[in-house]
């Protein structure tokens, strides 16, 4: 099972449903996703909740409005297929509307991010 996979399809679910937050399983590369999320206006809040073994992460859900702020999400690198890009290889997603969150040697960061830092690495996600 893929929890990242998992983590993208209850976001993306509960956009759908029009929740106002959504509760995840903790995991550092959850949390790490999360808050670059939340640094691109994504996602309004994320927040660390439980203890030990009972860790979760509560992200609150941004909407302009009554519409969602994220429109589409997808998995890129996939546990059998993983996809990496150079620095001169960064894309944009959908035409500079939308970001990929890129795991680099300096931490995970957006395309644009990573394009201005001049590193490459595993692209995980793309959102708009």
């Amino acid at each position: 099972m893929d929890p990242i996979a998992d983590m993208i399809t209850k976001i993306r679910n509960a956009y759908k449903a029009e929740h106002e937050s959504v509760t995840l399983p903790f995991s550092n590369i959850k949390n790490a996703i999360a808050e670059v999320l939340e640094r691109n206006k994504y996602i309004s809040a994320t927040e660390k909740k439980g203890k030990k073994a009972r860790k979760f992460l509560e992200l609150s859900l941004r909407y302009n409005g009554k519409a969602p702020a994220v429109h589409g999400i997808r998995r890129i690198s996939k546990l059998g297929k993983r996809v990496y890009v150079g620095k001169s290889e960064i894309y944009s997603v959908k035409n500079g509307f939308g970001s990929a969150v890129i795991s680099t040697s300096k931490g995970l960061m957006t395309d644009r991010e990573a394009k201005k830092a001049g590193v490459g690495g595993e692209v995980i996600l793309e959102v708009w």
